[in-house]
């Protein structure tokens, strides 16, 4: 989605921010954020308009205004700020003010030299390569029985080949599910209007079709693909990792972290691995970061690495005439 950064005509510089910032959270809701993002960006922006004097002109605040702002959310306020909290709110600073600059609101962009301290979460867990076998084997031994029990596979199957998101899993409809077409692909849909911008089609995986028919009979399926809560869902994946034997808690968001890095090193293309998972450029910056850790941290084959007893016998069995 191209997003314009026109403000309203009535819009001027001599307006308090209160008003401005109704008018921001218009743009925002139209260009399709999530609520939780437009919520705490417009928090941020009257947070600043309780810390100025009252009724202060948009125009006249100034870099040192949003510095000295920024010193007292972090040191004077009495209400500890995390550094992932101050950063967001910098954003929040940064995004308004652009917004109105580029509007022809304000002349001059008193946001553009805050300084943007990069902070970033803890790095996700993920499955090796072993374990994933593991799970699949277990899935495929609970899918053959007896008694036959397609759901686990058909589950971690789809997880893993297609990165959704819990929410998202739980919101399929069996007509989301296009198995005739030449390539068989999942319709990711979204009801609410402003969340559109992550519609998105995703392959399915190999074989899948063919355990879902067999799912399908099994449960009689009607509308949903998985009619049961997210919850019920969540414990049918911890379930198949300690029957597999894993000490991970196996999760949604293991397996989406997991389907990435696996497309990652099948050599799928960053921004291709980026609207598959259906997220902004905004958010991928930091993904992608973490992926690339995350590529370098983990074992890239479901093999074990020989013990130095094991490497040195078979290095002698190596050299043997």
């Amino acid at each position: 989605m191209t997003e314009s950064t026109t403000t309203p005509a009535h819009l001027t510089a001599e307006m308090s921010l209160t008003p401005l910032i109704k008018a921001w959270r218009l743009y925002l809701e139209d260009q399709g954020r999530s609520p939780h993002t437009i919520k705490a960006f417009t928090g941020d922006l009257r947070l600043l308009a309780n810390y100025l004097p009252p009724d202060t002109p948009v125009g006249r605040i100034s870099t040192d205004d949003l510095n000295r702002f920024m010193d007292w959310v972090k040191e004077g306020r009495g209400v500890p700020c995390s550094p992932k909290t101050c950063a967001r709110r910098i954003t929040s600073l940064k995004a308004f003010f652009k917004w109105l600059t580029e509007g022809g609101v304000l002349l001059a962009n008193p946001a553009e030299r805050l300084v943007q301290h990069s902070v970033l979460s803890p790095l996700p867990e993920v499955l090796s390569p072993a374990e994933v076998q593991a799970l699949i084997e277990t899935a495929e031994a609970r899918r053959v029985g007896p008694p036959a029990d397609a759901r686990p596979y058909v589950l971690l199957s789809l997880l893993l080949g297609t990165g959704i998101k819990k929410s998202e899993t739980v919101n399929i409809h069996l007509n989301h599910l296009a198995l005739d077409e030449p390539e068989p692909y999942l319709f990711v849909r979204y009801s609410t209007p402003q969340h559109r911008y992550r519609e998105r089609k995703i392959p399915l995986p190999p074989g899948w079709i063919e355990a879902f028919q067999e799912y399908r009979t099994q449960y009689s399926l009607r509308d949903r693909l998985f009619p049961w809560t997210a919850r019920r869902l969540e414990y049918l994946l911890e379930e198949l990792g300690e029957a597999a034997g894993l000490e991970k808690h196996v999760s949604f968001s293991m397996c989406r972290w997991t389907s990435a890095l696996m497309d990652l090193r099948a050599g799928m293309e960053p921004n291709a691995i980026r609207q598959k998972l259906g997220v902004s450029k905004m958010q991928w910056r930091e993904l992608y970061n973490k992926l690339q850790r995350l590529d370098a941290m983990t074992p890239r084959t479901a093999e074990p690495e020989p013990t130095p007893t094991e490497g040195a016998q078979a290095d002698a069995e190596n050299q043997t005439p």
